[in-house]
């Protein structure tokens, strides 16, 4: 599909990141996002997505904050432990500052139009654009080669994102960079159901916050901190006791080279330091280096403010964790918020596309 193609069919939508279409925004933006429960959350997962959620999304817009859990069965999975991680994420999410009282927080799976409409969003897309997503190479590539199969929910996975966000009218869906091309996927497979059945869907644009932290591994300072991988000892969790924080920050790989500078390229493992002080204290990175003659008071510094930064989001979710029925109680009444939202729209999907009615 040509970018003018596409143009012409967003006349009244959302504008896409870039320059490809400025059209008006609309007077009621809606904010879609979500968290796989396919680990306990990380420091990565708080400065980079949560806490902007928290302190900003969701008071400037109608937000729906989703825990993504059939996203979590795309790979091998331990049934009783997607469920605990699940009621996890559900409660550090509320813990790190989301208001059932503002915004809406649920399960994906209590909602039953993401399925519904992920079917139809299949017999939009083509074979071709889900091959080429590449979190499906690289997953499918660590699959094959620990010798496992690969699901095929792996590959057609892409569409049921698409369908989270479609199925309430999101304008926008704040995600990281790896996260993009699949909103651009949900933009494309919006059009075209819109062009070919009529206009159902609103067109969302991903929102990329310039200011949203990019914490990378402690211990590998060029791979992103992720709350999947095997190897745990550079990974900072939300969940960690202070003397394991300490350890983990006063550890972190660096370099061999004398004082301290902010560069990205030349010294990751320095760099990654001072953003998360940064993010932690709401200086700028450049301007703390210049405070610091050595790695090790940096680490030090560091390892205190990812602690401090910590201690109250642990503190609330102990006390939310002592009362299961209070998480229980905001995902069943999310649940049926966004159930309201969403059907609607999936109803008149399914109308358009040529189903029958129900009699």
């Amino acid at each position: 599909m040509t970018a003018t193609t596409q143009e012409s069919a967003e006349a009244t939508q959302p504008a896409a990141g870039g320059n490809r279409d400025q059209p008006a925004r609309p007077q009621s933006a809606r904010i879609f996002s979500g968290v796989k429960p396919t680990g306990h959350l990380t420091l990565g997962n708080y400065l980079g997505a949560m806490r902007r959620w928290a302190e900003v999304d969701q008071h400037r817009a109608e937000s729906l904050f989703c825990v993504v859990d059939l996203h979590a069965l795309t790979v091998e999975h331990d049934p009783a432990r997607v469920r605990r991680l699940s009621r996890q994420t559900a409660g550090l999410l509320l813990a790190s500052g989301l208001d059932p009282e503002v915004c809406t927080v649920f399960a994906q799976s209590h909602v039953d139009e993401h399925t519904r409409l992920m079917f139809l969003l299949e017999c939009v897309a083509t074979d071709g654009e889900m091959r080429r997503m590449i979190q499906y190479k690289e997953k499918s590539a660590r699959a094959r080669t620990s010798g496992q199969s690969v699901r095929l929910s792996l590959l057609t996975y892409p569409a049921l994102m698409a369908a989270d966000i479609l199925a309430y009218g999101a304008t926008e869906v704040p995600v990281g960079e790896d996260q993009t091309q699949h909103v651009e996927l949900t933009r494309d497979l919006a059009v075209r159901f819109n062009q070919r059945y009529g206009h159902t869907f609103v067109v969302p644009r991903a929102t990329v916050p310039a200011v949203a932290a990019r914490v990378m591994d402690l211990q590998d300072p060029l791979a992103k901190m992720g709350k999947s991988h095997a190897a745990t000892a550079g990974i900072v969790y939300l969940l960690d006791e202070p003397e394991s924080v300490v350890k983990k920050v006063r550890r972190a790989v660096t370099d061999s080279e004398p004082g301290v500078s902010y560069d990205r390229e030349a010294r990751p493992g320095v760099a990654n330091l001072l953003e998360i002080l940064s993010a932690c204290t709401g200086e700028e990175p450049d301007a703390l280096a210049e405070r610091y003659d050595g790695i090790g008071v940096l680490k030090a510094d560091t390892a205190e403010a990812v602690v401090e930064l910590l201690r109250p989001l642990r503190a609330r979710h102990a006390a939310i964790s002592a009362d299961p029925s209070y998480v229980d109680g905001v995902l069943r009444e999310g649940a049926a918020r966004a159930r309201a939202l969403a059907r609607p729209t999936v109803d008149a999907a399914y109308d358009a596309i040529g189903l029958l009615r129900p009699a």
